[in-house]
């Protein structure tokens, strides 16, 4: 009888062992469903990244069959540089401007 209990007391002590570790590999897969799910989420991120720089790479094709980036520049540079005449033209239609109500002005007193 007294090796009966002492087997008992062996399998309590060995199945408490038992759930102790399954416990720690229950934490353990849990830990990497949560990572993998992280992991998941940058691959669709990172899925989603690159479908925006292929349909880019599209549009710049078709760009470029279209409007060449020198052409582009060149563009640009003539934006500018009506630009800075609508600035000028401006300015000196509004001295025009002033200087023709003053001299109505300077009319009207004489």
């Amino acid at each position: 009888m007294g090796n009966e209990s002492n087997v008992q007391n062996g399998w309590n002590e060995y199945s408490k062992l038992v759930l102790k570790e399954l416990e720690v590999l229950s934490e353990g897969i849990q830990t990497l469903t949560t990572e993998l799910h992280e992991v998941r989420k940058d691959i669709l991120r990172l899925e989603t990244k690159e479908t925006k720089v292929d349909d880019l790479k599209i549009w710049k094709e078709k760009v470029d069959e279209i409007f060449s980036p020198t052409q582009m520049k060149d563009l640009a540079d003539q934006v500018k540089s009506h630009e800075a005449f609508k600035t000028r033209a401006v300015t000196i239609f509004a001295v025009v401007q002033f200087l023709m109500a003053a001299a109505l002005f300077a009319q009207k007193l004489l």
